[in-house]
């Protein structure tokens, strides 16, 4: 496969920006190459500049739950562009897509809505806070939560892609009041609420962990955090930027039937552009500046063309999730079959998968590390040699979106098959 292009291109990127790249995990490093520089995509395919076709299965890290240039979406996206690029003002889209959103997602009596993942989850956790005139949160290794300084405690995503527990430039200050629970540990959280119980004002969780590779949670786990949460009276938040409208039109939440005090919201919700939310009960939702004293603002909140592609995407979410839904279950449950018949070790929830390499059951932090990374990169650049674009790394994970056509599911499942360890 040549990729002379991106090669070059790469090479002028790296006197422009870190690593050459604007977020840590398109470096490639952990695979062992460098960057494929994409030119366009439609459908399930994306297109390098050396004019390399792959069937995409990271979907921008989840968001393109339709496929590639939708043209529902790119319509609504064109037809918002030409009423203008952003006021900075109110306008009617954002009561719509509040709207829909609430319908989806019941627990979210009140939203707000930002520009990013991490900035929907900094607010979530500020508004915690605020409300329960408490300080400290319980976070769970391995889960992301964005970039955001209080939150950078072994993380997930780039940092554990890139071996870095934490991040310098973060006070000690900023992290004191962290506490770290193991994921999918009952014991772990049960200690942390008897020694500080009185003095937590949240729980922050993925309800099903992508951040160290797909890990679901187990059994009773979420219902479990829900109790201990309102016994001591403390507020539960589900990081749903990944899960949310993916694994069900209501989100994790109605997957597992346990639902949160807050909720976060990104990736789709936007529609491909960036956009983000967060929201739970009304008297939470309340403390929000203008309404309260905790205080979060945002020149491009609710930006009318985000706000237009995350409307169109929802809108034909929920017209046709009977069929969608179910399809996306069908057609993740046969890759992972070829993944299993492969001899690979993979853990799936909707459509949404990762095949680790280890032999270790992968339920947690410490099992996740276990697998090996280079063998990984091995599989990553099988699949890419033989035009398969999945995530660069051992810690993300593979998204299926209605756009891959049965036709395509079947050839990767053959080149998986193939695979020899």
């Amino acid at each position: 496969m040549n990729t002379t292009k991106s090669e070059k291109l790469y090479e002028q990127a790296l006197d422009f920006m870190p690593g050459g790249v604007n977020s840590p995990v398109r470096a490639w490093k952990s695979v062992g190459k460098s960057p494929v520089f994409i030119d366009h995509a439609e459908g399930d395919k994306i297109y390098d500049v050396d004019r390399n076709e792959y069937i995409d299965y990271v979907c921008s890290w989840g968001p393109n739950i339709l496929g590639h240039t939708h043209p529902e979406v790119i319509n609504a996206v064109i037809d918002t562009c030409k009423k203008g690029l952003t006021f900075g003002a109110c306008h009617s889209g954002e009561i719509e897509l509040a709207r829909a959103i609430k319908r989806n997602f019941p627990s979210m009596e009140m939203l707000r809505f930002v520009n990013s993942g991490t900035e929907a989850v900094m607010s979530a956790v500020r508004a915690a806070r605020g409300y329960t005139k408490r300080d400290f949160i319980v976070k769970f290794e391995g889960c992301y939560h964005g970039h955001s300084d209080g939150l950078l405690v072994r993380a997930g995503s780039g940092l554990l892609t890139n071996s870095i527990p934490d991040s310098s430039g973060v006070p000690k200050g900023y992290t004191e009041t962290t506490l770290l629970a193991k994921y999918n540990s009952v014991e772990s959280v049960e200690k942390l609420f008897d020694k500080y119980g009185k003095d937590i004002a949240c729980v922050i969780v993925e309800p099903c962990a992508a951040n160290m590779g797909v890990v679901p949670p187990k059994s009773g786990f979420l219902q479990f955090l829900r109790d201990i949460t309102e016994k001591y009276g403390a507020l539960l938040i589900f990081d749903e930027v990944i899960t949310g409208f993916r694994l069900s039109i209501g989100g994790a939440q109605k997957y597992y039937g346990v639902c949160p005090d807050i909720t976060t919201l990104g990736k789709i919700v936007g529609g491909g552009m960036p956009l983000a939310a967060y929201g739970g009960k009304r008297e939470i939702m309340e403390c929000i500046s203008p309404l309260g004293s905790v205080y979060q603002a945002g020149t491009l909140s609710g930006n009318p063309v985000a706000v237009s592609a995350g409307l169109a995407t929802l809108k034909i979410l929920e017209e046709n999730q009977d069929t969608i839904y179910p399809e996306l279950e069908k057609k993740s449950a046969r890759i992972e079959s070829a993944m299993r018949k492969a001899g690979l070790n993979v853990n799936r929830a909707g459509s949404i998968m990762t095949a680790f390499f280890t032999d270790k059951s992968v339920t947690d932090y410490e099992t996740a590390k276990s697998s090996d990374t280079k063998k990984y990169a091995d599989y990553f650049n099988y699949l890419q040699s033989n035009g398969i674009y999945t995530a660069p790394s051992q810690f993300e994970a593979m998204f299926v979106s209605v756009a891959h056509t049965d036709e395509d599911i079947e050839k990767t499942c053959n080149i998986i098959e193939e695979y020899k360890k």
